[in-house]
């Protein structure tokens, strides 16, 4: 059974900062590119970050640049580093396989994802 199995999320003040998780079970991760999506209520499911299956190419969505960062360990698993959070970054978070356009230009979500966990910035 493949599965992709998000951690990490909570509850945190603006400017406050957390690591998501997401961990693979019934096939490598690291054969795949992942990405990192988030939808809240109301509004459309929007790309965040993603990772090349073969090196470090990287995307993120503009909103995020220099607040968040994506990673692949030796473990199976991709993490989201989210720094200096802000309230408009609430949502449901998941990851997924994904695929990568030219030189990260875009990524978008294929058939494997994970159940979502919750990130709620407020004060």
């Amino acid at each position: 059974q493949i599965q992709l199995v998000e951690s990490g999320g909570g509850l945190v003040q603006p400017g406050g900062s957390l690591r998501l998780s997401c961990a693979g079970s019934g096939f490598t991760l690291d054969y795949y590119d992942i990405g990192w999506f988030r939808q809240a209520p109301g509004k459309e499911r929007e790309g965040v970050s993603c990772i090349s299956r073969s090196d470090g190419l990287t995307y993120y969505t503009d909103s995020v640049k220099g607040r968040f960062t994506i990673s692949r360990d030796n473990k199976n698993t991709v993490h989201l580093q989210m720094n200096s959070l802000k309230p408009e970054d609430t949502a449901v978070y998941y990851c997924a396989t994904a695929v990568m356009g030219p030189h990260g230009s875009t990524c978008r979500g294929l058939a494997h994802w994970g159940q979502g966990t919750q990130v709620s910035v407020s004060s």
